[in-house]
């Protein structure tokens, strides 16, 4: 993707940030309320074939995603799995939190 189209895709979406080949972001959520969207997240990953970074902290889960299949370059997957981690995120009443 050209850095013209990131930048629409990301203004589109919404939420999300770059950072290099990355986007990310973070969401305030208790610790046990973050493994339960961790699963549900994995679980997703499993069936669409692509699959973000995941930090999970005490009070806060962050979301990194780029195609690592593509030599680490963002692609359409990444917005698409971007836009399920936002749904799944409303889900589990997970707040959006900056970086």
């Amino acid at each position: 993707m050209t850095d013209s189209a990131i930048e629409g895709r990301l203004l589109k979406l919404g939420g999300w940030s770059r950072v290099g080949d990355e986007i990310t972001r973070s969401f305030g959520i208790r610790y046990h309320g973050g493994v339960a969207m961790i699963v549900h997240v994995a679980d997703v990953e499993r069936l669409i074939g692509h699959h973000a970074d995941i930090d999970l902290r005490w009070d806060r889960i962050r979301f990194g995603i780029t195609t690592h299949d593509a030599g680490h370059r963002l692609t359409d997957a990444d917005f698409d799995l971007a836009k399920r981690i936002d749904q799944i995120a409303a889900a589990h009443g997970a707040e959006p939190v900056a970086d």
